[in-house]
């Protein structure tokens, strides 16, 4: 089994920000948690078509800049409204320091 795609290094991700990566045509928000766990969802806001990586990690939610709707890191689930359909969560493998995403692999 592939671990996916690597995308950066884990020293290319600060704390408590978003990277947007694009593999084979599927935006993904890259998320490093103020703990230093990595998550991958993916980029597009359910409620609107805004890039969530260009929004606020808060906790453990990923925030559209647009309209205030948060993201589950974990899950992908919204936590309030306007959204209320959740956005995907793919599989992030870390090997030698570096970060890998699959993005055939939802959770």
């Amino acid at each position: 089994m592939s671990a996916g795609t690597r995308v950066c290094a884990t020293a290319d991700l600060a704390p408590d920000q978003a990277m947007k990566i694009v593999i084979g045509g599927v935006a993904i928000a890259l998320v490093k948690d103020s703990s230093g766990a990595i998550h991958a969802l993916g980029d597009v806001c359910t409620h609107g078509d805004i890039s969530l990586s260009e929004g606020f990690v808060e906790d453990d939610a990923l925030e559209c800049w647009a309209h205030g709707s948060k993201f589950s890191l974990t899950t992908g689930m919204p936590m309030n409204l306007p959204a209320y359909e959740p956005v995907p969560v793919y599989t992030v493998t870390i090997l030698d320091d570096d970060v890998y995403v699959d993005p055939t692999n939802i959770i």
